[in-house]
């Protein structure tokens, strides 16, 4: 029976065995490793339906260099503004990359995401997200490339021609309006059904209430986006306001109030 630690393409057979409903002894058998070892690992990182091979992996990382007293340090570290304690930051963004992948995102692209959240410029070129995060510019352009899609980033280009990954300071109001614009089309498609499969048969009618509820959702989530938008961004003139700029693309004078809010 083979010793050591679990590795990650052990997690992905465990995960893969959770997933076609197999016991963890049968999952067990399939990697050479005792019942208990499968059992620890699965309900420390998730449980049968929540484990994801990634989390429980970058978990055991984590727990093991705590263990031994030290975070990975990248072999340049980069310097901290403003007096931060470097420790501390480091600390924080591995935090933060975990949380981002346990809301889905996968592993890098979660970590160019808090790179550039934590960044006091909110944007970076390619090159100094690769040698922040110690990876190849590939990988980077990969990462953006699926950012992007999600409305969670943006390019422009400097003063130097060369093209930055920029955060916006609404970014999640537009990554929200990215959502209300999928959900749409989820309504779209499952009512297109409907009449497809036949109103008032069982399937027709169970696509029809998952339009029905994701056509309420979608509403919702759009309008307290605007909502949320209008209350959080003020001008710097507007009384009793914070002073912050009012998001780009929205009018100035409105504060960024949606053009259909209601009347009082």
């Amino acid at each position: 029976m083979p010793g050591g630690r679990l590795t990650q393409k052990d997690r992905q057979q465990i995960a893969l065995g959770l997933a076609d409903g197999l016991a963890y002894a049968e999952i067990a058998r399939s990697l050479d490793r005792p019942t208990s070892t499968i059992t620890r690992e699965v309900m420390r990182n998730g449980g049968p339906t929540g484990y994801r091979a990634d989390l429980a992996h970058r978990a055991t990382e984590q727990r093991a260099h705590r263990r031994k007293g030290t975070a990975p340090r990248p072999s340049d570290p980069v310097p901290q503004p403003h007096g931060r304690d470097a420790d501390a930051v480091r600390a924080y963004e591995e935090t933060f990359t975990t949380v981002m992948m346990q809301s889905g995102l996968p592993k890098m692209m979660a970590r160019v995401m808090v790179a550039l959240l934590t960044t006091d410029t909110g944007s970076m070129t390619a090159a100094e997200l690769a040698r922040r995060l110690e990876v190849s510019p590939a990988t980077i352009s990969k990462s953006i490339t699926f950012l992007e899609s999600q409305s969670l980033v943006r390019r422009e280009r400097d003063e130097g021609r060369r093209e930055r990954y920029v955060i916006d300071d609404d970014l999640w109001y537009q990554s929200m309006e990215a959502s209300v614009r999928s959900l749409a089309q989820q309504v779209e498609i499952a009512r297109e059904g409907v009449g497809v499969l036949g109103p008032g048969t069982p399937a027709a009618t169970r696509l029809e209430n998952v339009a029905r509820f994701l056509d309420f959702v979608g509403e919702s989530l759009g309008r307290a986006a605007e909502q949320a938008r209008a209350v959080l961004y003020t001008t710097s003139g507007t009384p009793g306001g914070s002073g912050t700029a009012a998001p780009p693309g929205t009018d100035p004078g409105s504060a960024g109030a949606p053009h259909d809010r209601p009347a009082d």
